[in-house]
């Protein structure tokens, strides 16, 4: 009966992606919040400058903690394919994920492409760029990464499920 299910080439590839992708970024994270500068004063502006106290506690080293767990995230949408609850909870974080990342990006992409927020907003045309053709499309990977891995958790699990 195994002979008849589709065999995957490279199991969990896209769990290790959203992985690597969550680690990446935390890393990077964990570089600004002890005092590295490199690429943040054309995400977070006059922040990077400031750097107050919350800014450093939340935006990084909190930012940074949660892409690690994203990243374990990631290493368990590779498998294995718990039954029940947990598989089903492992793979609505891995959508949930997506989604967040998809509409960050996708939000964030929208309001500077149309200047939706108008004068209200204090992005200078470095950060617009950068954010426009680098980190909105970092969150669209990350957040296709995440989605692709929880389809293929989900289809390996009901793949395994008809096979019982």
């Amino acid at each position: 009966m195994d002979e008849d299910l589709p065999k995957e080439s490279t199991p969990g590839l896209w769990g290790r992606i959203a992985g690597a992708w969550a680690v990446a970024f935390g890393m990077l994270h964990f570089y600004w919040a002890l005092g590295g500068s490199w690429g943040l004063s054309v995400s977070a502006g006059p922040l990077a400058e400031e750097r107050p106290g919350w800014f450093v506690a939340v935006g990084l080293w909190g930012v940074g903690t949660l892409c690690l767990a994203g990243g374990v995230l990631g290493w368990l949408l590779t498998g294995p394919r718990w039954p029940g609850v947990a598989g089903r909870a492992v793979k609505a974080l891995g959508w949930c994920a997506c989604t967040v990342l998809l509409v960050r990006g996708l939000a964030i992409e929208a309001l500077l492409l149309t200047d939706a927020a108008g004068q209200r907003m204090n992005v200078s045309p470095d950060q617009r760029f950068w954010t426009l053709v680098l980190w909105n499309p970092w969150f669209l990977v990350g957040g296709l990464a995440f989605g692709l891995a929880a389809r293929k958790f989900g289809r390996a699990e009901r793949l395994s499920e008809g096979a019982a």
